[in-house]
Formats: structure tokens, C-alpha cells, sequence
């Protein structure tokens, strides 16, 4: 009789074996998950930290430039033109050009500078050689900022009213007081930034 009791050292049962497996598996799934939804939103952390990184070096960039603004006129193989252009048809020439002191810091030179959005949706700035252009002279233009659908530029005249050309007359050759600055990002997000110039 005792060969046919219950002997209490005897191992699993494969139900036992399975049910385990079982369990071990969905544990295994809802890890797998779980890990697949960190690494995803790490990757969408990684790519919305990288576009406002380079949205604030833009606003950064595009402050410095315009608190250096000088109301210096400059010469062109057409004749003179104003200090600070504001245009809202910038096809052949930036929507913002502007005349720029040399920084305290040493770091570049005086010279004449725009901003505009080309056709590839990007912010582009131009930069020419020095403040007055020689005739013939192209700016080297650089990509600061992607990825923008709208562009818009406001100047602050002397009669605190906000414009979009500058200068209102044809003869100054004066800076607006401040910039509104509007940006639409192809994600959708709008921002707006105002920059004081004068005090």
C-alpha cells in the first residue's frame, strides 16, 4: 500500500508546467508593451525637445541681430537705401534687411543682413559682405529655422501703431521702436515674440 500512496517529492504537473508558461508569457507581453510606450515616448521627448531647442536659438539669433540694428542707410549699385526695410513682398529681395553694428564682443563685423521664408518653408537669413553693396554683390544665404508655414513681420512706428512695411515714409531712414515677430510651425503651434529696439 505504501507503493501506491502519494509520493510528496514528485514534480509538477504539465497543466502546472503550462499554466505557469502561460502567466509568464502575458507577463512577458505587458513588459514588452509597457517598454515599447517608454521607448516611444523618449523618441517623441528627443524630437519635441530638438524643435523648440532650435526654435529658441532662433528667437535668440533673430533678437541679437535686430537689438544691433543701426539706422545707418546703405549704399546700392541703385542708390541709397533705407537703415531698416520691411517688406511684405519679399520674391526677390528678404521681407526684413536691415543695417547691423558689429557686436561688443568682437565676434563679426558691421554689415547689412535680412530675414524671410523661402519656398521650402524654411526661415532663411542673408547675409552680405559688409554694409555697403557693391554692385553685383549677392548675399550668402543660410537656413536658421524649418518647418514654418507662416511668416509675418509688424514694426511699431512712432505713433505706437503697428505696420507691416517700414519705413511708412519713403525719406526715413529711422528704425521702427519694436518688432512683432509671428511664426506658424508646421506642427501647428503660433507664436508670437515682440522686441523692443529703442528705449
Amino acid at each position: 500500500m505504501s507503493g501506491l500512496g502519494r509520493n510528496p517529492e514528485r514534480g509538477f504537473t504539465l497543466i502546472e508546467l503550462l499554466a505557469a508558461l502561460l502567466v509568464l508569457s502575458l507577463l512577458g507581453l505587458m513588459s514588452f508593451r509597457g517598454l515599447g510606450t517608454v521607448l516611444d515616448a523618449r523618441e517623441h521627448v528627443r524630437i519635441e525637445s530638438g524643435k523648440w531647442q532650435r526654435v529658441q536659438s532662433f528667437f535668440a539669433r533673430f533678437e541679437r541681430d535686430i537689438r544691433l540694428a543701426a539706422p545707418r542707410p546703405v549704399r546700392t549699385n541703385s542708390g541709397a537705401a533705407a537703415a531698416w526695410l520691411g517688406r511684405t513682398d519679399a520674391t526677390q529681395a528678404p521681407q526684413l534687411e536691415f543695417s547691423r553694428f558689429a557686436s561688443t564682443e568682437g565676434l563679426d563685423t558691421a554689415r547689412r543682413m535680412g530675414y524671410s521664408r523661402n519656398d521650402r518653408q524654411e526661415i532663411e537669413l542673408w547675409l552680405w559682405p559688409g554694409l555697403d553693396v557693391a554692385p553685383g554683390t549677392a548675399p550668402t544665404r543660410y537656413p536658421v529655422l524649418s518647418d514654418v508655414v507662416e511668416f509675418e513681420l509688424q514694426y511699431l512706428n512712432a505713433d505706437l501703431a503697428w505696420g507691416s512695411l517700414w519705413p511708412v515714409l519713403p525719406v526715413d531712414s529711422s528704425i521702427p521702436l519694436a518688432v512683432r515677430l509671428r511664426i506658424v510651425l508646421g506642427s501647428g503651434e503660433e507664436l508670437v515674440r515682440v522686441f523692443a529696439l529703442k528705449s
